[in-house]
C-alpha cells in the first residue's frame, strides 16, 4: 500500500519546489498554460473567442468524449484539437465569461469498456501523434489550474494512468472533487486493484484552486494541492509499467439523466518531463 504523508509539511514543500524548478523539459509550453507555482491560483489571461486549443498547446493531448457507440466513445486527436479555430462542441469548449477548456460529462453518456462512468477527458499524448508512454523513472509532472462548477458526487479531475507493461488497466492515481468541495487523492494498492483515498483539501465549488501531481524517482508520487505537498510511495507491483497522465472531467456517478453531471474548467494545465 502507498505510505500516508509525511507530518514534515515544510520539508515537503521545499522538496516539491525542487521538483517543480528543477531541470525539467517543458513538453507544454505557451504564454497562457504557465504553471502556477505552489500555491497560487494566479489567473492566466484566456481569451474567450477562440477554440480551447488557441489558450493551451493541445498537440500532446488527445480527446475523449461521452458519446459514440457502446464501449466505444469518440475520440478527437491532437492534430483537430489545436489552434484557435479547433475541436470544440457541448462536451469540450471555451468557456465565453473567462475563457476556461471546460469539460463536461452527464451521468448518462457513452464509456470505455472498462469504466461505468462518462467521460470528457484528455489523454496524454507524444509530440509526434503516438500515445504517451513513460517509464516511472525521471521526473514526470502534471500542473493545472481549475475549477469545479458542477458536480453531482464526485468527478476525477487529474489522473497518472498504468499504460503498457502488463494487463492492469487501473489507474496509479486519481485526483477526486467532491459535492461537498473535499478534494481527495486515490492511490492504487497494486495493479490489480484495490484504492487507499486520502483527504488532501476543501476548496468551495466555482472556487479556482491548483494541483501539481509529480513521479519522482521512480517510486513516489508527490501532490501538491494550494501549496500544501504530501508525498505517497509507489509500490513496487507497479515497476513493470509505463504510464500516462489524464485531465478533465471523469465523473464518477451515472444515472440516466443527462442535465446532471461534472462541468469543470481548467485555467492553466501543463505537462513536464525531466
Amino acid at each position: 500500500m502507498f505510505s500516508g504523508a509525511s507530518p514534515k509539511l515544510l520539508a515537503l514543500t521545499a522538496a516539491a519546489t525542487v521538483i517543480c524548478t528543477g531541470a525539467a523539459v517543458v513538453v507544454t509550453s505557451t504564454a497562457a498554460q504557465a504553471a502556477p507555482a505552489a500555491g497560487s491560483v494566479a489567473r492566466p489571461h484566456l481569451s474567450t473567442t477562440v477554440a480551447p486549443g488557441g489558450n493551451f498547446n493541445l498537440s500532446v493531448w488527445e480527446l475523449q468524449e461521452p458519446v459514440g457507440s457502446p464501449g466505444s466513445p469518440r475520440t478527437i486527436p491532437s492534430s483537430k484539437l489545436v489552434g484557435a479555430k479547433g475541436y470544440q462542441d457541448t462536451y469540450f469548449y471555451t468557456d465565453k465569461s473567462d475563457g476556461a477548456m471546460t469539460f463536461w460529462a452527464p451521468e448518462k453518456g457513452v464509456t470505455t469498456p472498462n469504466s461505468n462512468y462518462a467521460r470528457s477527458e484528455l489523454r496524454e499524448m507524444n509530440s509526434d501523434g503516438s500515445t504517451a508512454d513513460w517509464a516511472l523513472p525521471g521526473s514526470h509532472q502534471l500542473q493545472a489550474t481549475l475549477r469545479v462548477d458542477s458536480v453531482t458526487n464526485h468527478v476525477c479531475v487529474g489522473q497518472i494512468h498504468l499504460g503498457s507493461g502488463g494487463s492492469s488497466t487501473k489507474p496509479l492515481v486519481e485526483l477526486y472533487y467532491y459535492n461537498n468541495g473535499n478534494i481527495v487523492l486515490g492511490t492504487e494498492n497494486s495493479p490489480s486493484g484495490g484504492q487507499t483515498t486520502h483527504n488532501i483539501a476543501n476548496v468551495p465549488v466555482g472556487k479556482q484552486w491548483s494541483y501539481t501531481i509529480a513521479v519522482t524517482g521512480g517510486n513516489t508520487v508527490v501532490l501538491t494541492v494550494n501549496g500544501k505537498t504530501t508525498k505517497y510511495s509507489i509500490p513496487s507491483s507497479f515497476d513493470a509499467y509505463h504510464m500516462y497522465f489524464k485531465a478533465g472531467s471523469y465523473n464518477q456517478s451515472s444515472s440516466n439523466s443527462t442535465t446532471n453531471g461534472a462541468r469543470v474548467g481548467f485555467y492553466a494545465l501543463t505537462v513536464h518531463h525531466g
